[in-house]
């Protein structure tokens, strides 16, 4: 895994905890942000939730999702901040979901850090060693 600068991931960790500040989450009560670093910029992200659960968009597409609106399609690193988990929190609870690994699987290499706050920093091949992938036809 290419490692990056402490003072990047710093910065990466400290976006994600403020995105979440933005997230609009008057149901789970449980706010996540996310930033992404690509074309080395950060872009940032929050759950927006909906009535209809199933509606609902994770913090981490919606950082995914600004970025590549901004032209960057090769994501370098991500970083999550569930800010709403209380100490003792199962580290479960913390993760990307599936959806939010293979869009980052999408936009990303395998090797890619993703820095999950309270828990660890993982490669996206640990998270999701075998995405989707579409051949071509």
């Amino acid at each position: 895994m290419h490692m990056l600068e402490p003072a990047v991931l710093d910065q990466l960790q400290t976006a994600a905890r403020r995105a979440a500040d933005l997230a609009y989450a008057p149901y789970s009560r449980f706010r996540v942000g996310a930033a992404v670093l690509a074309g080395g910029q950060i872009f940032t992200g929050a759950n927006i939730e909906n009535a209809s659960y199933g509606l609902t968009v994770c913090a981490e597409r919606t950082a995914v999702f600004q970025a590549v609106l901004a032209g960057h399609t090769r994501i370098e690193a991500v970083a999550v901040a569930c800010v709403d988990a209380p100490d003792g929190t199962n580290p479960g609870s913390l993760m990307p979901c599936g959806a939010c690994r293979q869009v980052l699987a999408e936009f990303s290499d395998p090797e890619i850090q993703v820095l999950v706050d309270r828990v660890r920093s993982f490669t996206l091949a640990e998270l999701l060693p075998q995405p989707f992938k579409l051949d071509s036809f």
